[in-house]
């Protein structure tokens, strides 16, 4: 079902001419959102949702009831889908990002975070799409990173995401990839992000506890990538000139030791237990960037960006629900 908008047309009749406004259909306003059920994906659905757009979110292991369960890897699946509901836009969410994760288990990240990616763009003929990757595509030695940087990943992650980035655009040159930092948002659980993870820790300011002060992140919100998103689906169909590879990215650098003081000040917690390491964190699987920080000029220029909620505002939006004592917001926030 395409979604209707309001129109002022002229009527013409022998001897009369009237203006009258008439209801006309929006075919390009059908997204099909994948990964609708991550971090990201909901917040990405619920954007485009709430702007008049017809939107499906797909999902696998939770999608039902809410969205539809289809695996990506199946690439009978997702022809099915794509020809049922024959969006004009694609958000591809979906994706392995865990990098310790991936490190072990790199042949199912590969089949998730190209190969999937590689069917989308193959059966998406005429749909613009939107493909998400990663600062982690960048070594961290150098920064800032422009979108013509060349990548230079140092773990089997940001590889599957450079490998799913030319798959993408080699099959459709139309597409657009957009690469963002390390996301938090509105999670269902706190280990879902890598920085609402640090929640613990704070909260907890009975014992001691170590937290990483070496990598510089740009934590961004993700209801803020969402907005620049729908911004640039918005736009394609004015301006074919939006593909190719954009950045975007939060603006306040911190370390996860930096994060989680400012939690703790968000919330009004100590943070004098949080134990600042400077030292590479022993015992992970992956080697992460010391600063990938991204350029984000090319979707400024365009007025296609969106000026980031502060952190602590945002991270605050996103963590009261997993107080221990929830009369705290009632007295903070009102």
């Amino acid at each position: 079902v395409d979604m209707n908008e309001n129109e002022l047309k002229i009527h013409f009749t022998p001897g009369h001419v009237e203006v009258v406004q008439a209801t006309v259909a929006i075919p390009y306003r059908r997204v099909l959102v994948t990964g609708a059920t991550g971090l990201l994906g909901r917040a990405v659905y619920k954007e485009f949702q709430n702007n008049a757009w017809n939107t499906l979110g797909c999902g696998y292991r939770r999608a039902q009831p809410r969205f539809l369960r289809c695996n990506l890897t199946d690439e009978d699946a997702v022809r099915a889908v794509i020809r049922d509901f024959q969006p004009r836009v694609i958000v591809h969410c979906a994706g392995e990002r865990r990098p310790d994760v991936i490190e072990h288990h790199t042949e199912a990240a590969l089949n998730l975070n190209v190969h999937a990616s590689e069917t989308l763009a193959i059966e998406s003929a005429g749909v613009f799409l939107l493909y998400i990757s990663t600062d982690y595509v960048f070594d961290g030695r150098n920064p800032p990173y422009g979108e013509h940087d060349t990548p230079n990943p140092l773990n089997a992650y940001g590889k599957s995401k450079v490998a799913g980035e030319s798959t993408v655009l080699r099959h459709r040159p139309g597409a657009a990839v957009l690469r963002v930092p390390i996301l938090y948002g509105e999670v269902e659980r706190v280990d879902e992000s890598a920085v609402t993870v640090l929640w613990d820790k704070v909260q907890d300011g009975t014992e001691s506890c170590n937290v990483e002060h070496c990598q510089q992140r740009f934590p961004t919100y993700v209801n803020d990538v969402a907005r620049v998103c729908r911004q640039m689906a918005e736009r394609r169909y004015q301006d074919p000139s939006i593909r190719g590879i954009f950045h975007y990215s939060g603006k306040e650098q911190m370390t996860k030791y930096e994060m989680a003081c400012a939690i703790a000040d968000a919330f009004n917690l100590p943070s004098s237990h949080l134990i600042p390491i400077t030292e590479q964190p022993a015992g992970a699987a992956a080697q992460r960037p010391h600063n990938a920080r991204l350029e984000c000029s090319r979707l400024e220029l365009l007025g296609l960006s969106v000026e980031p909620v502060p952190f602590k505002t945002a991270v605050r939006d996103s963590l009261w629900p997993f107080l221990y004592d929830k009369r705290w917001r009632q007295t903070v926030f009102h």
